[in-house]
């Protein structure tokens, strides 16, 4: 369409304009240097919420003369994400992500995205069982781990589980399990790369189409540390294929790469493909096990009650029958816990889309902001789930504190998309039970054990909300996770 077409089609769909956001100065000069002061504060977070609550929960962005817009109404993410999906791409996440991720789940749209879900949805939906074994095994290394007392910081510790826990899922067994001589003593240099590389695609993903004004050394440098160990993972795979049947690799057992073999036997599509489920799956569960011990050290009452629940069905202490999946689900204060963890920490905080043509969005436009609102072609539409999570109109006015109640009773039933921790609709995440799984494993066999969990020195003087975090694709605590504990 061009632009009198588009106007006419805003017409018809009964579309008004938006307001725009609060920026003072042309072309909104003024909110870059904001942004970019609190990036190096790291707390970018903090600084969207401020725009939200200056702007309104749906407004126009105009960034160096690019039209945008950002949205926190669960009306309108239901309609990018679900009832008008079709319509939406990635948009520039590609092109940010490729040097790293290259073509795989997250990177990619339609037929090709199809596809790759199809290919993951067997090993979540039907090898429970063996996953959670996996967990289960992981966690009792992770604990083994953890010192007897004092001050311990578990962001790094919990980071070393979803990694295990992760490329068993992709490979059927742990990379440090793995026969390549030297691949486990490679695993810390390739996390490091990990997170210097994803904090260079958080810098091109706020940059948007001016990305490439960015250095590229040191990125580059990690992305070939990060591709060189997962080809040594993907070449021992190819030669175990070429080796054994289907039969003999698989067993019983769904594993990712086995079954992307039988599909293609290029090096690169198979590495990308790895690539893109490390990063979900080691990341986002990580941070959220992070979040959750900082939150249960600050909130004793919360923690008790919670330990309360867990002495009641399976018992305290480190020779206290570990729960199967069935305890967990029963644990109903334990899953609220991990639910209010995610409202406050929403393991992707930010996302977005952009019009494959134009259309509309529900509200948002008039005054009131409760008119449709144009988007063309082409046009980006970000959406904060953090923030939108934090809305005082949803949640009440305690809605940043952290207060797991909340969950209790009917008063949220109906938040729909207002509650978006594992995205929605058709690209809903397919590990939310697996993640759930290990993280409810995890925090119940860490207070089983540990019957003192407190708030070390250093944290008890950082305020909640005020915490410096570290925004890539997820949102980590830039200062880790450290908590006085002590072991029964």
């Amino acid at each position: 369409m061009d632009g009198q077409e588009d106007k006419q089609f805003g017409l018809r769909h009964g579309c008004k304009p938006l307001n725009p956001w609060s920026a003072k100065w042309p072309w909104g000069v003024d909110i870059l240097f904001n942004a970019l002061r609190y990036v190096r504060e790291e707390r970018v977070l903090a600084f969207m919420l401020t725009v939200v609550d200056e702007s309104g929960t749906t407004f126009e962005q105009n960034l160096l003369g690019a039209r945008g817009i950002d949205t926190v109404d669960p009306e309108n993410i239901e309609a990018i994400l679900s009832k008008d999906f079709t319509n939406y791409s990635l948009g520039l996440r590609p092109r940010h992500f490729y040097p790293l991720m290259g073509s795989g789940i997250f990177t990619q749209d339609g037929a090709e995205w199809k596809h790759s879900r199809d290919l993951l949805r067997p090993q979540f939906m039907s090898n429970r069982f063996q996953n959670f074994e996996q967990i289960k095994e992981c966690v009792r290394n992770l604990i083994a781990n953890i010192p007897s007392s004092g001050q311990v910081d578990l962001q790094p510790l919990f980071f070393r589980l979803t990694f295990d826990t992760t490329t068993f899922l992709l490979f059927g067994r742990s990379l440090s399990t793995l026969t390549s001589a030297d691949i486990a003593s490679k695993e810390s240099e390739f996390a490091d790369a990990f997170n210097v590389a994803q904090d260079h695609l958080a810098m091109r993903g706020r940059l948007g189409d001016f990305y490439w004004v960015l250095p590229r050394k040191e990125f580059d440098k990690a992305c070939k540390t990060c591709h060189r160990f997962v080809d040594q993972a993907v070449t021992e795979a190819l030669e175990d294929s070429s080796r054994k049947s289907p039969e003999e690799l698989d067993g019983r057992n769904y594993v990712f790469l086995n079954a992307l073999i039988q599909e293609t036997q290029d090096p690169k599509v198979l590495r990308d493909q790895c690539m893109n489920i490390l990063l979900a799956g080691r990341d986002t569960t990580a941070c959220c096990l992070s979040w959750s011990f900082r939150l249960l050290a600050r909130h004793q009452n919360v923690l008790e009650k919670l330990r309360s629940e867990i002495e009641t069905t399976i018992g305290l202490g480190p020779d206290a029958a570990e729960p199967t999946r069935k305890d967990l689900k029963k644990m109903t204060y334990l899953n609220i816990v991990i639910k209010e963890v995610l409202r406050l920490y929403p393991s992707v905080p930010v996302n977005g889309r952009a019009a494959l043509k134009t259309t509309v969005l529900p509200v948002g436009g008039g005054e009131d902001g409760k008119s449709p609102v144009l988007v063309r072609r082409g046009e980006p539409v970000g959406y904060c789930v953090y923030a939108m999570h934090r809305r005082k109109d949803i949640y009440g006015d305690d809605a940043e504190e952290f207060r797991p109640e909340r969950w209790e009773g009917d008063a949220l039933k109906d938040v729909g998309y207002g509650y978006l921790p594992f995205n929605g609709g058709p690209r809903i995440c397919l590990g939310q039970d697996f993640a759930i799984a290990e993280t409810a494993y995890t925090i119940a066999r860490i207070i089983q054990v540990f019957p003192q969990i407190g708030v070390s020195e250093v944290e008890a003087k950082v305020k909640l909300g005020a915490e410096r975090q570290s925004i890539t694709l997820v949102v980590s605590s830039a200062e880790g996770c450290k908590v006085e504990l002590k072991r029964a």
